[in-house]
């Protein structure tokens, strides 16, 4: 009786999120006949695999971890083991990786005050996130499209020119970051910062005085349009 050769029927490499299960993993032999067994290794990064292997060809579920700002790789080799008739023999190994992207981040945001008619400054949203093939991408929300910018949109947001009329406006943006990695997306927890435009300043007409000499003029009250904020008057 002559044995095979035994080797691992492929594993795809697997690709997850912070957080995630990573479902049990069954190892099953290219060859019929006999009694396989697997022993199995885990090198490079440490991803939350903490399971010890005892032969039994299984790596069961558990929850990937990575709590830094790039991927980490874990790299498997199975090493498959088939007894038959008494003789044991040592077969090819199989060598997969699991890699566990970081969430999502984005670098806060520092809210803006404007006048009416005023530009703002261009947002560009960063990421303390890295990776060599990694890529992130930002879509923002905007509730109240009163100061001049649409209610949502992707990247970056584009210097626009601020709207207000006689009273303030505020408008709460709140941006979500997504990380891409080995075409695995993680989407992280959103930052939020505000724009605030205040109305132009405005001052109601005011009457002429036309007086004799030594009269008392009227007293002169300036008042404004503007309903909120504070006033103040020059002259």
């Amino acid at each position: 009786t002559v044995n095979p050769i035994a080797g691992v029927t492929l594993v795809e490499d697997i690709v997850v999120c912070h957080d995630d299960d990573v479902e049990e993993i069954v190892f099953t032999s290219t060859v019929e006949g006999g009694v396989t067994t697997y022993e199995w290794t885990a090198s490079g990064d440490s991803i939350g695999l903490t399971q010890t292997d005892d032969g039994s060809g299984v790596i069961n579920l558990f929850t990937a971890q990575n709590t830094t700002s790039e991927p980490l790789i874990s790299s498997i080799t199975v090493i498959p083991t088939l007894t038959n008739g008494g003789v044991s023999s040592v077969g090819d190994p199989l060598t997969f990786t699991i890699t566990v992207n970081p969430t999502a981040q984005v670098d806060e945001v520092l809210s803006q005050v404007l006048c009416n008619n005023e530009s703002t400054d261009e947002i560009i949203f960063t990421t303390s996130n890295g990776g060599d093939d990694s890529v992130t991408t930002y879509a923002w929300t905007n509730d109240n499209t009163s100061i001049g910018l649409g209610d949502s949109g992707n990247g970056n947001i584009p210097s626009f020119t601020a709207i207000a009329g006689t009273t303030s406006e505020t408008a709460t943006i709140v941006v979500t970051p997504t990380y891409t990695n080995a075409g695995e997306s993680c989407t992280g927890p959103s930052e939020t910062f505000t724009i605030t435009v205040n109305p132009t300043a405005q001052v109601n007409e005011v009457a002429s005085q036309v007086l004799c000499n030594t009269e008392s003029t009227n007293e002169v009250i300036f008042t404004t349009t503007n309903t909120d904020g504070t006033t103040t008057y020059a002259w």
